[in-house]
Parts: C-alpha cells; structure tokens; sequence
C-alpha cells in the first residue's frame, strides 16, 4: 500500500510540474503565433532540466509536442498568405525558435530519437550549424545508435561536405545492427555524393528507415524534385533541339509532341507535360524554357 501511495504521488508530482513549466511559459504570452515569432525561448534546455525534477522525458514529451505546434502554426499562418507550402521554402517560415526547442527535448532526453531525425530534415534548411550541433550531440549521446550517423550524415550531405558525410555513414556502418546499405552508401557518397542517382538512394533509405510520417512526406516531395529536375532536363533538350532545326522557341507543347512522348511524359489534353504531383509544367516561349507551374506540388528547391 505504502509502494502504490509513493507511485501515486510521483505521478501528481510529475504532472504538477508539467503544469508549473506550461504556466511559466505561458506567463507573458498574449497571442502565441506573435510570440512564437518574435521571442527568445523562455526556458533554456539547461533550466528546463532543472525545472523538470527528474521527470525529464514526460518534460521532453511535451516540449516535441510544442515543437510540431509551434511547426504548425507557422504552416497555417503562411499558407494563409500563399497558395502553398513547399519543404524548400521553409526557410520563409521564419521558424527562430525550432533549433532551441529541438535542443530542449534532447537535452532533457537525450535518448529521445524522434526530435534528432525531424531536426536533420528541417534543420538544414533554416541554419545548417544547428542543424549539425543537434545531430552531433544526439551522436555524442547515443554512440551505438547507427540511425544517428544516418541522419548526421545526411546533414553533411546537404552542406556539400562529401568527404565528411562519407567518413559518417561510413563510421554509422560499423556499429551492431547497422544494415549492409550504410557502407554502400559511405561509397558512393565518396565516389558521387552530389549526383542525383546517390540523392535518390539515400532518400530511398531515409523513408524506409523512418516512422514518423511528417518526415516521410517530406522525403516524398524531395524524390519527386529529382524526378521533375530530370523530367526538366529532357525537355529542355527537346526545346533546344527544336530551336536548332527551326530557328525559332516553340510555341505550344503540341509542337514538342514527339519528345514528350519519346520522354514517357504524361500529357494532359491541351498537351502540356506534367510533372511528379500532376501539374502541367509551364512552358516560357520566349526564353525557350520550362519551370514549374506556382502550383505545383512538387518543392522548388
């Protein structure tokens, strides 16, 4: 009896100080999108640690839970103003306060994965440097963990450090559990690390090896980026070769029928190629190019 009271009270006091921080940080708060956007994070990893009286991953919980909130908020404030929200434009998100809330969660749970993986897809993104600090710190944590050198790996990969991302998958490779892939891909980060073919494959992995489906979406839009990029470059060859033949920029898709078929494109009935998500690219006559329609669902960049 005296064991369930103890129980008992642990729980109150840990939900107590669930309460207590969410009161803290809520003090000051008037309209939390405008915090949000302007303000420092109020409670730093360190304190909130201290202030977690050892409850640090039911603390930990709810800071990721604020994370993908404050994430949230940021999305429907812009998609308000734009038509669309793509993964390469979440730079314009002004997201501030993501890489300290990040840092918060793993610091007060170091073992936490989900904050590390969400933080190599986003973080790159909007300050590479944090980005790497956070991975880097979860590597430090979690040595044995070969997900970690994956998602660190990949952050090297963004910077154009192909040397560095192949010495970390490299290193991920050698740890108990790690998949044969991660060697494979050590080597052709190496031999190819900027090449399309070794984006797809380390994607490819990425999506196979993640839970979370936010970031399996995200992984999804950058896939179909290849895809169009390709798509892009065929149809460009074929814009070009008209102009040769013809001295002059097309001036309908129908003219370039033959090479989108060649190219195995689907057309829509006015013609137009279209790309990955199914919008019909756009076709610009006078500079004989092809871009992506502002509705496209597939990430500019």
């Amino acid at each position: 009896m005296k064991r369930i009271s103890i129980l008992i009270a642990a729980i109150v006091l840990g939900l107590g100080t669930v309460i207590f921080l969410t009161r803290l940080m809520d003090a000051r708060r008037t309209d939390l999108s405008t915090q949000f956007a302007e303000e420092p994070l109020y409670v730093q990893a360190s304190t909130a640690k201290r202030l977690s009286l050892g409850f640090n991953g039911l603390v930990a919980d709810w800071y990721w839970m604020r994370t993908l909130q404050y994430v949230g908020r940021k999305l429907i404030a812009f998609e308000e103003k734009h038509d669309r929200v793509y993964f390469g434009t979440l730079s314009d998100l002004e997201l501030r306060l993501l890489p300290s809330l990040l840092k918060t969660s793993t610091t007060l749970d170091p073992q936490f994965m989900a904050p590390y993986e969400y933080g190599a897809m986003i973080l790159p993104e909007i300050n590479s440097d944090r980005a790497m600090e956070l991975l880097e710190s979860g590597v430090a944590a979690n040595p044995t963990k070969w997900r970690l050198y994956q998602h660190l790996g990949y952050v090297y990969w963004t910077r154009n450090d192909f040397h560095k991302a192949s010495e970390v998958y490299a290193a991920g490779a050698k740890l108990p559990g790690a998949p044969a892939w991660m060697a494979a891909i050590a080597a052709r980060m190496k031999a190819e690390g900027g090449s399309r073919d070794a984006a797809r494959e380390m994607y490819q992995h990425l999506y196979d090896s993640s839970n979370d489906e936010a970031v399996k979406e995200m992984v999804r839009k950058q896939v179909m980026r290849l895809e169009s990029l390709d798509q892009r470059d065929g149809i460009l060859r074929g814009l070009d070769a008209y102009k040769a033949r013809n001295n002059r920029c097309v001036s309908s898709w129908r003219e370039l029928s033959e090479t989108l078929r060649a190219l195995r494109l689907k057309l829509d009935d006015t013609g137009a190629p279209l790309d990955p998500s199914g919008t019909p690219y756009r076709l610009i006559e006078k500079d004989c190019d092809v871009v992506l329609d502002k509705k496209s669902g597939v990430p500019p960049r």
